[in-house]
């Protein structure tokens, strides 16, 4: 459920939108040659708008068939705390459960705390089966 005032609508961030709400949120900086490129390539996103600008998103990235990852989960400051992060979510599983093929695998990176919440949504832990690895191109 959305709060009063905000709007969650099916849409893929603009690339300025993208680049401010993550590091608002506290993400990594991205460069705007790359968030260009995977943007584009989003399966699926969604971006929560009060008074029309963007203070939350999140995106499904992956093959479309097989594999997926649900990425840029992030809400400004200033708006957490509503709910809009499980809302977002919401929208992404939901979505991913409506056209994913049966046995896909939907995969994501928890950061802190964070797997608690993704928990709520049917995701689980990896460790000790297999752990998340990963690789940042300088």
């Amino acid at each position: 459920m959305i709060p009063d005032g905000y709007l969650l609508k099916a849409e893929t961030p603009s690339d300025e939108e993208y680049l401010r709400l993550r590091v608002a949120a506290g993400l990594s900086r991205k460069s705007p040659e790359g968030a260009a490129i995977g943007l584009a390539n989003t399966w699926h996103a969604v971006v929560v708008r009060r008074d029309g600008q963007a203070v939350g998103m999140g995106r499904v990235i992956g093959d479309g068939g097989l594999f997926f990852m649900v990425v840029d989960i992030a809400v400004e400051p200033a708006h957490q705390g509503r709910g809009l992060g499980k809302a977002i979510m919401a929208a992404l599983v939901e979505r991913l459960r409506e056209a994913a093929p049966s046995r896909a695998h939907v995969a994501l990176i928890a950061d802190g705390e964070a797997h608690r919440l993704y928990a709520q949504y049917g995701f689980t832990l990896t460790a000790p089966g297999g752990v998340g690895m990963q690789m940042v191109i300088p």
